[in-house]
């Protein structure tokens, strides 16, 4: 069994990771462009692991694949760098024997907060329809958070520590086998530099024949937010947006990918307002309004009407 991490300036976080995979032989660390001392607290924390270092942020997809194209093991476990396990993991853990299931394609584990609590809304969750993303799009979830589309997609009722059939658990902590890693192609790298890619794998691997399952054990401490801190207000929206475009195109229908995109442009204008109303934070309106004019000069992110390539979400 190996361990993959991805990292960017994560030097906080990253040796309370290593030390807590004190059962795992293999660990491989690929580091997208760090400008802090990721990569030297990687090599304190287990001087065993093997570091990937990236001249340019490659991305969270590119990244994965990676490292799982770095190391020969027939087992991947993956992990955020700011995931801390409470239990050991390795081939015997139960997350892992249940991914050495023939019919499992892959298995997410247990995130709790700093404070011991399941992460409930973001642990596990539905695989988006067209009207979840509309609503979260269009500001219901947050004026209705009660809502039936936000409560299915967030998967309100899930019990954490029963192991069960799931759609889409947070990527911050999986289990999979190499071969059903391989037979679906590995992370899509165009979702860049983050979200949607751990989506769209799930989506690719149950439609490839595969259960995804939960495992509540061992269970793990995420931080959280941790991908974020680099990123400013304008990167996270065009970055968020972009990618919710390409799921979009990729996994629905013509008519319902444009309702999404048409979604996509209200929800922003609405959020520019809202933000220049001072009713969102410091700076949210002029992001939002950014957005719309980066997506405008993407074609494929207005006329979604092909399904080809959509390539990278521009620097911001």
């Amino acid at each position: 069994m190996a361990a993959v991490i991805v990292t960017h300036n994560s030097a906080p976080e990253i040796a309370r990771c290593l030390r807590s995979l004190a059962g795992v032989d293999e660990i491989v660390v690929v580091d997208n462009a760090s400008s802090d001392s990721t990569v030297d607290a990687a090599r304190q924390a287990r001087p065993d692991a093997r570091i990937v270092a990236n001249r340019d942020n490659r991305g969270f997809a590119a990244a994965v694949n990676q490292g799982v194209r770095s190391t020969r093991a027939p087992l991947i476990a993956l992990l955020n760098p700011d995931v801390e396990l409470c239990g050991p993991l390795s081939a015997e853990s139960p997350v892992a024997q249940t991914a050495l299931q023939a019919e499992v394609g892959l298995v997410g584990g247990r995130l709790d907060d700093e404070n011991g609590d399941y992460q409930q809304g973001f642990g596990v969750r539905a695989l988006p329809t067209p009207g979840m993303l509309i609503a979260e799009i269009l500001l219901l979830n947050r004026l209705w958070p009660g809502n039936p589309w936000n409560r299915r997609w967030r998967r309100a009722e899930l019990d954490p520590t029963v192991p069960q059939a799931c759609e889409q658990p947070a990527g911050a902590f999986w289990v999979f086998r190499r071969e059903t890693f391989d037979l679906v192609g590995g992370m899509d790298e165009g979702f860049y530099p983050l979200w949607f890619e751990d989506v769209d794998f799930c989506r690719r691997m149950i439609d490839a024949g595969f259960q995804v399952r939960y495992e509540p054990e061992p269970r793990a401490i995420h931080a959280g937010g941790h991908s974020l801190r680099s990123l400013s207000a304008r990167a996270r929206h065009l970055a968020w947006y972009r990618n919710l475009l390409r799921f979009s195109r990729k996994h629905y229908s013509r008519s319902a990918d444009w309702a999404v995109r048409a979604a996509t442009f209200a929800g922003l204008a609405m959020r520019a307002l809202a933000g220049f109303a001072g009713l969102g934070k410091r700076g949210d309106g002029r992001a939002c309004l950014q957005t719309i004019r980066s997506l405008i000069q993407l074609p494929d992110a207005v006329f979604g009407a092909t399904r080809g390539d959509l390539g990278r979400t521009p620097a911001a």
